[in-house]
């Protein structure tokens, strides 16, 4: 290729990553009008979203300095932001863990953080944010295609709309029906839950979530105020076969957690049986504890009923 035509190609990448950094406002030395820079942020958020995590761990996805996130680490120590704790699975080693404190000063800002992606994306109608949101996963997966990277997540996170509840209703009865020979009744059940959802949606209480790969529904939770004081309801989780192995069932669930933590809950329960084997691995790793077993003959199939809890 000649060389004018490969300059020209730098110089526009090199304009574009200029013209990207002033619309995110990344440039600012304290982001979101705080006292963090964006990669103190950035720590944070990994504390925040992915749990306890070793310093190497950070480094390695951040692309950090180990001194560098030392002295992030130590600053945030000083300030009870996080604190180091024993790792359950070896006593030798420590992991970083973001305390209560931490999460009080971290919550709002990531709240604000929200609100100013969404309302630049609320400049622009459907067709021209999917346009967007198709041009950021292309740009995201030839980079990790070139570097040798499994792409991570292919998918976005909206709110459910018109539509979306039929949609949730009629996936869950298909895949059950493929996938464990359930009968219509669980569809039946499903669309029940649905319904209540949305005649008694209380968006300051709850919230449903729908993943998109290429513009398209590839899974979806919801969380629901259970009525009893503090609890709140992980309903709905479903990720398409397609859609599997890029962590999304682990990230919705996440979502969750995120939400009713920022809406004041303090307990999470969810109902599943004891065929949903991959879905019970995911709530096993967010810390939930089986706290209820019932065999039942459900949805033409003997299976054991099971009520999971988590102390948020």
């Amino acid at each position: 290729m000649p060389a004018p035509v490969i300059s020209d190609r730098v110089a526009a990448v090199r304009s574009f990553n200029r013209f990207f950094t002033r619309q995110i406002g990344v440039l600012r030395e304290g982001l979101l009008h705080s006292e963090f820079t964006l990669t103190e942020m950035r720590v944070l958020y990994e504390l925040a979203h992915h749990g306890d995590q070793p310093s190497a761990t950070l480094c390695r996805d951040l692309g950090l300095d180990r001194g560098y996130l030392s002295r992030i680490v130590a600053k945030f120590e000083s300030a009870g932001l996080v604190a180091k704790v024993p790792s359950a699975t070896d006593g030798r080693a420590k992991l970083l863990h973001m305390t209560e404190q931490g999460r009080a000063v971290y919550e709002p800002l990531d709240r604000r953080s929200r609100e100013e992606v969404g309302d630049m994306l609320s400049r622009f109608d459907e067709p021209d944010q999917l346009r967007m949101l198709d041009a950021m996963h292309t740009i995201r997966e030839l980079l990790d295609r070139q570097s040798g990277m499994k792409y991570a997540q292919p998918f976005v996170l909206r709110a459910h709309r018109a539509g979306d509840m039929a949609w949730i209703t009629r996936r869950h009865g298909e895949l059950y029906e493929q996938q464990q020979g359930w009968d219509r009744s669980f569809e039946t059940l499903v669309g029940q839950i649905c319904a209540d959802f949305e005649r008694n949606f209380n968006p300051a209480r709850e919230h449903c979530w729908i993943a998109e790969m290429a513009g398209h529904p590839v899974g979806c939770v919801a969380l629901a105020d259970s009525g009893e004081e503090g609890v709140a309801k992980l309903r709905l989780l479903l990720v398409e076969e397609q859609a599997r192995g890029y962590g999304l069932g682990s990230r919705l669930v996440d979502e969750c957690h995120k939400f009713a933590r920022a809406a004041g809950y303090r307990k999470m329960r969810l109902w599943t049986t004891d065929q949903q084997k991959e879905a019970r691995h995911i709530y096993q790793s967010k810390g939930y504890q089986l706290v209820a077993e019932e065999p039942v003959h459900a949805f033409g199939h003997d299976m054991v009923n099971e009520t999971w809890e988590l102390f948020l």
